[in-house]
């Protein structure tokens, strides 16, 4: 484990937490690599959670929220421990709560959580690949009256830009090179292939 989790780059905390994982991965979006980025294993460490979100709110203190929204499932501890660090940073309560699914692609805040009409609204999420999370998280606050102001996340492994049509920043970049199933060189050295989490 990491000595000086606040001086360390994104990747380096992911690599000393065992969730920058090696093997013939199978993606969700069914493209195939040979890296997998495993935000769990990073999570499951209080003291990354907490560094984490300590950098999250770093990034989303000057839009001022008072609500933190992301989505399930690693968006629930990002957007809650966000939200505790950003308390002390603007000396007054900040909300966290999440989007999760009503149906395929849509999100929604669920719990009876009042938004108020001047709410000031950020969101949080883990790993930037396609940004549809992120989308449905932001069409979810929307649909309850407010304008989301910025997003944030944990890492950006995206391979198109991502407008979410707000700022979005994110702790770091790691660069995952992935191929559609065909013309993936681990199958064809007959590598056998794992989905991450069905284990």
């Amino acid at each position: 484990m990491l000595t000086d989790a606040r001086s360390a780059p994104i990747e380096e905390i992911f690599e000393a937490a065992g969730a920058l994982r090696l093997g013939h991965f199978l993606l969700k979006s069914g493209r195939h690599s040979a890296r997998y980025l495993e935000k769990f294993a990073v999570l499951q460490y209080p003291t990354l959670a907490v560094e984490i979100g300590r950098r999250l709110a770093s990034e989303l203190a000057r839009y001022q929220p008072t609500l933190v929204v992301g989505p399930t499932t690693g968006g629930v501890l990002l957007a809650f421990e966000t939200a505790r660090q950003l308390e002390p940073v603007l000396g007054r309560p900040v909300r966290g709560v999440f989007a999760e699914p009503l149906e395929r692609g849509v999100r929604g805040l669920r719990r009876g959580w009042p938004v108020a009409a001047d709410e000031r609204v950020v969101l949080v999420d883990d790993i930037l690949t396609t940004g549809a999370s992120l989308v449905e998280t932001v069409s979810a606050v929307r649909a309850a009256g407010v304008a989301p102001l910025a997003a944030a996340v944990i890492v950006d492994r995206s391979t198109a830009r991502v407008d979410l049509g707000m700022p979005l920043s994110s702790l770091g970049r790691i660069e995952i090179e992935s191929w559609p199933p065909e013309r993936c060189p681990l199958c064809a050295s007959g590598q056998p292939l794992v989905k991450p989490g069905s284990g």
